[in-house]
């Protein structure tokens, strides 16, 4: 059962509630009306009728008062009757607890801020979620077949079973405090209507979209994308790689399938204020402070990238790091710059891979 089930036996619920609510009203004033009986002798009354546990009458009744209580009983009989029979199905379905699951799971939702959203948990968006959860990143995925979610093994995992394409089930993801969001949805017309989306909703936020067809990329770049992922492009290369450089290959796949450490290349950009900006790489001691390898150096002021930088390159502001260890090791690094990661909207066609 989806979201959409779950909320209608909810309002079914509501409804027999409701009418459950307004047969008692009607109850209680009709006693205190035609046998002009006390308020609490009226409930009372009308308590035991409605629920059939059958005391007595409260008072003797007037043949007017039988007959509105014959008209209570047979009224509340089939209203209680069938307001159990789906509370009954309710429950053995199973619905119930994941109600409750739900709502804890909205509290959880409420609570994110500088977060990511995931839309589609597929192999791609299933691939994402597993490396935000090993580079330790606040997320919440949002996937139509609960199946789907299932697969994602992560006890804390926050997730909306729903469709992403529809605003307010990208609000209930919190699109308004998210940093970034991943649209890994199975066809390219359905990823452009997050992106539409998801671009309206925040226009700060970084975009980054599957790409099926590459027809599609400029649309989706159009719409408010600010890159695009085509996996069957990396695909294709990943494929090369390993037939033309299988040590790389099989060096990149242990460094990122480590159990001990969680090994990544991390890009660290020096904001103002950070000490590090007016050292050479040698005098800032990156290496020494953080155990970081620093394989590359984007320069903001040319726009082009040094690789193997030697130690004299000066560092300034805006000047992005590429290095090579461990997350705990790149965060203690963007501390140190400045970088909180919330402002980087590069704009790149395609993730080169492996």
């Amino acid at each position: 059962m989806n979201l959409y089930e779950e909320e209608y036996f909810e309002r079914k619920l509501l409804k027999v509630g409701a009418v459950v609510l307004f047969i008692s009203v009607v109850g209680v004033s009709g006693y205190v009306v035609i046998e002009d009986w006390p308020l609490l002798d009226a409930i009372y009354m009308t308590v035991i009728t409605l629920s059939t546990i059958g005391y007595g009458e409260t008072h003797p009744l007037s043949p007017a008062g039988r007959i509105f209580t014959v008209f209570l009983i047979l009224t509340g009989l089939g209203i209680i009757g069938y307001g159990l029979s789906i509370f009954a199905a309710f429950i053995v379905d199973g619905q119930l607890g994941r109600v409750i699951k739900r709502h804890r799971m909205e509290q959880k939702l409420r609570a994110l801020s500088k977060h990511y959203i995931i839309c589609g948990a597929g192999e791609t968006g299933r691939c994402v979620a597993e490396e935000f959860i090993k580079t330790k990143k606040p997320f919440v995925v949002i996937e139509k077949r609960r199946d789907a979610i299932e697969r994602i093994d992560y006890r804390d995992l926050c997730y909306i079973i729903g469709d992403a394409t529809r605003d307010a089930v990208l609000q209930q993801a919190g699109i308004e405090r998210a940093v970034g969001l991943i649209s890994a949805l199975d066809t390219d017309r359905d990823n452009l209507f997050v992106v539409l989306t998801a671009r309206a909703l925040n226009s700060k936020m970084k975009i980054v979209s599957r790409l099926v067809d590459q027809e599609s990329e400029k649309k989706l770049l159009t719409a408010g994308a600010d890159s695009v992922v085509s996996p069957n492009r990396i695909g294709g290369m990943r494929m090369a790689s390993v037939m033309l450089r299988p040590t790389v290959v099989s060096f990149l796949d242990l460094m990122l399938q480590r159990e001990d450490k969680t090994l990544r290349i991390e890009e660290v950009t020096l904001q103002v204020g950070s000490p590090l900006l007016g050292k050479s790489l040698a005098q800032s001691e990156i290496k020494n402070e953080t155990g970081l390898i620093v394989i590359a150096v984007r320069k903001r002021a040319e726009q082009h990238y040094i690789y193997n930088p030697s130690s004299e390159v000066l560092l300034e502001e805006g000047d992005t790091l590429i290095v090579i260890g461990d997350i705990s090791q790149a965060a203690a690094l963007k501390q140190l710059a400045g970088d909180n990661g919330l402002d980087k909207k590069t704009k790149l066609s395609h993730y080169p891979g492996f």
